[in-house]
């Protein structure tokens, strides 16, 4: 299933806007409750305007509050950024520590945040189980687990450790762009035929495309799926893993 959509989604990356480890780390902070593409909107005055954590720890809250507030909860958010600045600037020399278990002690960033930055920052394989991530592996009888740390590590298991970040990115965007959570496009998926879970959304080819949804710039144009019907989906028990 992961080769499936990895040929499906060969573009798949962070859609996160960024040139640096900080960026990235606020970037994503700034994107939970919120989409990448309102994050890439706020991001390129923000990162223009704070461009070190020094700056982070002696920003003015109200201005920064002001800089982040479409991307929601921008309050705790800022509060966050604030003291992830102060905290890199006084424990790591302001620089964006290489290990999740200094990462996770850091303001505003847990185990998801913390795998995004390594994975895409650093080249660290990680998998970041995120609401996407967690639907699709559970709907693909991956496993059935529900804790987000518990569910990475039997991913893990499945998966080469060399592919974890990628994994994560073509999960994601196939969770964006077809699986989703109230109503899949199931007969628009490139896995439909593996998937144990094919019929719980559209299975109508025609109707589904209309399901598709992108996170695009203004202008682009999403990829559409081959044409031409769907191998039946499989139908056998599917073990899943404790």
């Amino acid at each position: 299933m992961y080769r499936a959509l990895h040929e499906r989604y060969p573009y798949a990356r962070c859609e996160l806007d960024f040139t640096n480890p900080l960026e990235l780390l606020v970037a994503t902070i700034l994107s939970a409750q919120s989409t990448d593409a309102r994050v890439n909107i706020v991001s390129p005055t923000l990162f223009q305007r704070y461009r070190t954590a020094s700056d982070y720890a002696g920003a003015d809250r109200s201005e920064l509050e002001t800089l982040i507030q479409s991307t929601g909860f921008f309050r705790n958010k800022a509060d966050a950024i604030i003291k992830l600045g102060g905290a890199l600037v006084e424990r790591y020399e302001g620089q964006v520590p290489e290990r999740l278990v200094d990462l996770v002690t850091l303001p505003g960033v847990g185990r998801k945040t913390a795998n995004v930055v390594l994975g895409h920052a650093f080249g660290i394989p990680g998998i970041t189980v995120d609401t996407h991530v967690g639907r699709l592996v559970r709907r693909f009888g991956w496993t059935a687990l529900e804790d987000p740390v518990k569910v990475e590590h039997a991913v893990g298991a499945l998966i080469p450790k060399r592919e974890w970040t990628e994994l994560s990115d073509v999960l994601i965007f196939h969770g964006r762009r077809t699986c989703h959570a109230k109503k899949p496009a199931c007969g628009a998926c490139s896995v439909a035929a593996l998937c144990p879970s094919y019929g719980i959304g559209e299975t109508d080819r025609e109707r589904a495309l209309t399901l598709l949804a992108y996170e695009l710039k203004p202008g682009a144009v999403p990829p559409v799926p081959p044409a031409g019907p769907l191998p039946a989906p499989v139908r056998a028990h599917v073990r899943v893993r404790a």
